[in-house]
């Protein structure tokens, strides 16, 4: 008789015929296991517990609908043998479904160890199977039954129930392994599909943002999305649809280009970094992204030994900022940060002639026209250190030049040395007029094209560090300004019994519900400087409570008229803290503050305190940042109730159960709802 992992062929058989006299025909959605206690132990379901003899009369059943049927031992089912069963396991189905080792989600393992049905579908080159594993206790040894059918290719799904499969498998993917900000692959995408990879030729680089802590901190959550938006927007320009962009995690890109050699991938390379360093962060002015790149070729090795080196030639490229290094030790950095001269002449002899003079420092570039340089402007943006324009050039001149670069704003950061005749002085007043910064004319001169290219590019940089220090001072005092409000705010925190997540929380869900309330309306022409200093004073919103007795603010029972009374008193002693800071009383911060302690219990319906004000006679800040705390304290835990679901504190809010608040804010509240889940420690993630 042949034998079936150890199993008489009786017991294993293809799809025929034979009837059974069994009448107790139990479909596999009925044997089921159930669980109970008896003096500790699991009590297997009575249908679970067969003679072999009954066992192979039910097969008998399943044979009518299943292609095969069987019955697997512990031991002969890979997905829970040892390392040293598995290699020795010659399982029919290895070669059934063209594999060499157990699958990764065995059902058959997944029953024995959970007793219980399990079901998964199966996909092969050759079509789909609906695979069926059953617990069952057989002559008293635990088992599974394995049942497996191939679906009817024209049978299984009919064009639109095809359509919806394909459609929810690929959400489904998309969900699983797409970065929900950034558009881009996921970190698990990495760790089970890339990871153990193996190329034979292959660029991987590391890519890391530059500063971006320094922007998520100084201007907020929000900014700090836009900007790794931004900067995931600028990578994908310059992929293939063959190649893999991970956000690997938090600012760290990974980027994997397979079939790509080492030159081609320092072009690609240094051409993201020229495309970051050109994004406008629309809002935030002030912000300019640069980024680091670690990056080597992965050849004929795993994706992780090649990310791991691009990780350490990272680390190296980070101490510079805005530079690339590379394994073959050299910082091709070094030629990016060549200044780039863009010389536009329609005269060929006039470009060789000024190349001759600056190509051994510069990285030259060349536009044979006007309609050329306006797209080489376009794409290289503010990474061109200096334009050199002829003024006169047939059809785009150099005056449609400087007018496209002013309406653009390239005038401002990419200085403009005008080439004319000595003749023409009429051009050249109308050149500086529309913001040139200097001359030169024909027949050139070797040393003064160099001179005056050299101090006008050196000039332009020493304005632009100049600003640089003055801008990160600004951002250092503000982040300064930042934590001294962050630690006002713990102590009041503290002293009414409450976690530092509710400042943290408030903070966001404030943010979230002004940039909401701008993208509605433009009645309280709030920018978004006014979102960062409104939801930076949020903090200080209870800062009053430091003058209130600790007993009656930790008290776990209700307050008494007269104790809510006292408590009432903190929305006027905070204003005066906050006032108090007589040098600084005209600052937007502290006026935000003011507005916030002061007003922030005032309802919608003027049946707050501590003036009674409604409607919009309360401050916009006010009014914000009042629906955020109420939402916070709702879903938060406190000595004086349990925490609310998110519905649940929706709904009451709605119902007015909190008191009236701007019917706007509450459809900023229900647009951001969810957005506001909070982890295990109460803070919104």
């Amino acid at each position: 008789m042949q034998v079936f992992c150890g199993i008489p062929q009786a017991a294993y058989c293809k799809r025929h015929t034979a009837k059974s006299s069994r009448t107790d025909h139990r479909s596999p959605t009925e044997f089921v296991l159930t669980r109970g206690k008896t003096r500790g132990e699991e009590v297997v379901k009575k249908e679970c517990v067969l003679t072999m003899a009954e066992a192979e009369e039910e097969m008998r059943c399943y044979r009518k609908v299943f292609n095969v049927v069987r019955i697997l031992h512990k031991d002969e089912i890979g997905g829970i043998c040892t390392r040293e069963d598995t290699e020795k396991l010659n399982c029919p189905c290895y070669s059934f479904w063209g594999t060499q080792r157990p699958c990764d989600n065995c059902i058959s393992a997944r029953a024995y160890q959970s007793k219980k049905d399990e079901v998964k579908l199966e996909f092969s080159k050759d079509g789909v199977y609906q695979a069926i594993a059953r617990y069952a206790e057989i002559d008293g040894v635990p088992c599974v039954m394995e049942l497996l059918r191939e679906f009817d290719s024209e049978a299984f799904l009919d064009l639109s129930g095809e359509e919806k499969l394909l459609s929810r498998l690929n959400g489904y993917y998309e969900k699983t392994y797409t970065d929900v900000l950034t558009g881009v692959y996921n970190r698990r995408f990495y760790e089970e599909k890339l990871k153990n990879s193996v190329f034979t030729a292959a660029g991987v680089a590391m890519i890391d943002l530059d500063d971006f802590k320094v922007y998520n901190d100084v201007y907020g959550h929000i900014a700090g999305d836009a900007v790794l938006s931004s900067f995931a927007a600028a990578l994908k320009k310059d992929i293939r649809t063959s190649d893999k962009l991970v956000r690997y995690g938090g600012d760290e890109f990974l980027l994997i280009m397979p079939g790509l050699q080492s030159d081609h991938f320092d072009s690609v390379l240094n051409h993201i970094l020229q495309r970051v360093s050109n994004i406008v962060m629309r809002g935030y002015a002030e912000i300019n992204l640069t980024s680091s790149i670690g990056a080597t070729i992965c050849a004929n090795e795993t994706v992780e030994n090649a990310v791991n080196r691009a990780d350490r030639l990272l680390y190296r490229a980070k101490t510079k900022k805005n530079a690339i290094v590379t394994d073959n030790g050299a910082e091709i950095s070094e030629e990016h940060n060549k200044a780039s001269v863009l010389i536009a002449a329609d005269s060929e002899a006039d470009r060789s002639v000024l190349f001759s003079i600056l190509g051994n420092e510069y990285n030259v570039l060349e536009a044979d026209d006007g309609k050329a340089c306006v797209e080489a402007l376009a794409e290289y943006g503010s990474g061109i250190a200096l334009v050199l324009l002829d003024i006169m050039m047939p059809d785009a001149d150099g005056f449609t030049v400087l007018k496209y670069m002013a309406d653009n704003h390239y005038i401002e950061d990419i200085p403009v040395i005008a080439v004319t005749d000595e003749e023409s002085p009429g051009a050249l007043r109308r050149a500086y007029e529309m913001g040139v910064s200097d001359f030169i004319s024909r027949p050139f001169d070797a040393k003064v094209v160099y001179r005056r290219v050299s101090n006008t590019i050196n000039l332009h940089e020493k304005q632009r560090r100049l600003i640089s220090a003055v801008l990160d001072e600004m951002l250092e005092k503000e982040k300064n300004s930042h934590i001294l409000v962050d630690i006002l705010s713990q102590v009041t925190e503290f002293r009414s019994g409450m976690g530092r997540e509710h400042i943290t929380n408030i903070n966001i869900i404030t943010e979230l519900l002004l940039a909401k309330l701008m993208e509605k309306t433009d009645r309280y022409a709030l920018t978004k400087k006014d979102v960062y200093l409104i939801a930076t004073a949020s903090a200080l919103h209870d800062i009053g409570k430091v003058e209130i007795n600790r007993d009656i603010l930790n008290k776990p029972g209700k307050l008494t008229p007269e104790e809510f009374e006292e408590v009432k008193k903190h929305t006027v002693l905070g204003a005066e803290i906050v006032m108090n800071i007589h040098e600084y009383h005209n600052e937007p911060l502290v006026k935000y503050a003011y507005q916030i302690c002061l007003y922030h219990h005032e309802k919608y319906d003027g049946k707050g305190y501590p003036k009674g004000l409604k409607g919009e006679e309360i401050p916009i800040a006010a009014q914000v940042v009042s629906l955020a705390d109420v939402y916070d304290a709702l879903t938060a835990k406190r000595v004086y109730k349990a925490a609310y679901s998110s519905d649940e504190a929706l709904k009451m809010i709605l119902n007015g159960e909190c008191g009236k608040f701007n019917p706007l804010l509450l459809e900023c509240l229900l647009d951001i709802k969810d957005l506001l889940v909070k982890d295990a420690n109460g803070e919104i993630r």
